[in-house]
């Protein structure tokens, strides 16, 4: 019992600074020493909320779908973490153990969808069969862009900066998500009758997300045009 509170409090620690410190390294400049120390702590911090989160929910307070997301949210920052470490864009080993990881992650959300479907209120653990396949379908999009890096053999330039972007991005939002609605009772009454305000966050995030996606892309475009016009000129 003693050890499930220090994996609780350890738990809340960790989300607690994630989600300040995530939310700090989407506002800071890109590229900055200050953004760079944001995310590292946010990497260090999801870390710990992604790990003992799932260990409690798998052995202490068994929630299939809560294991996947955790494993699903350490996926993301490890493989983001990755993306901005190694600026060569190298790709190894480990690149094809987290496809497989992820992959199997995806199957197993999927066989949780399958056995609410087969639950007369479509619902397992007491969770809608529905958002088992949906992040079934997250899941498995991670393991088609992992096979996708792995075929081209390399994830440099906007590939690795998109890839380090929108993975980060995505492993805050399951925690704003954990956070709100997920632990929605834990505040007072007054917080919650705020109703759609509490998701501002959220849209914030999400905007910002694909605002930078955008942002890659656009350079993307204009390396590309760099590139051919000259070779153009030439001929």
């Amino acid at each position: 019992m003693h050890f499930e509170k220090l994996l609780l409090f350890v738990h809340v620690c960790g989300a607690s600074i994630g989600l300040i410190s995530g939310f700090m390294a989407m506002l800071l400049r890109k590229g900055s020493g200050l953004h760079g120390a944001a995310g590292t702590v946010f990497y260090v911090s999801m870390i710990a909320m992604s790990t003992t989160a799932a260990y409690v929910a798998a052995f202490y307070r068994p929630v299939l779908l809560n294991m996947v997301v955790a494993l699903l949210t350490f996926y993301l920052v490890v493989t983001a973490w990755r993306a901005a470490r190694y600026r060569d864009g190298r790709v190894g080993r480990l690149d094809v153990v987290a496809m497989i990881y992820v992959l199997a992650l995806s199957m197993t959300a999927y066989s949780g969808g399958i056995d609410a479907l087969d639950n007369p209120r479509f619902a397992k653990d007491g969770l809608p069969g529905p958002i088992y396949f949906v992040f079934g379908t997250v899941a498995l999009i991670c393991a088609m862009t992992d096979f996708r890096m792995l075929r081209r053999g390399s994830a440099a330039g906007t590939f690795r900066l998109a890839r380090h972007l929108w993975r980060m991005s995505g492993a805050l939002l399951i925690a704003t998500l954990s956070f709100y609605p997920g632990q929605a009772r834990i505040l007072p009454p007054s917080v919650r009758e705020l109703g759609g305000v509490l998701y501002i966050p959220h849209i914030f995030l999400a905007g910002s997300m694909l605002f930078w996606m955008w942002r890659v892309k656009r350079r993307k475009r204009v390396q590309q045009s760099a590139v051919v016009t000259p070779m153009q000129e030439a001929a």
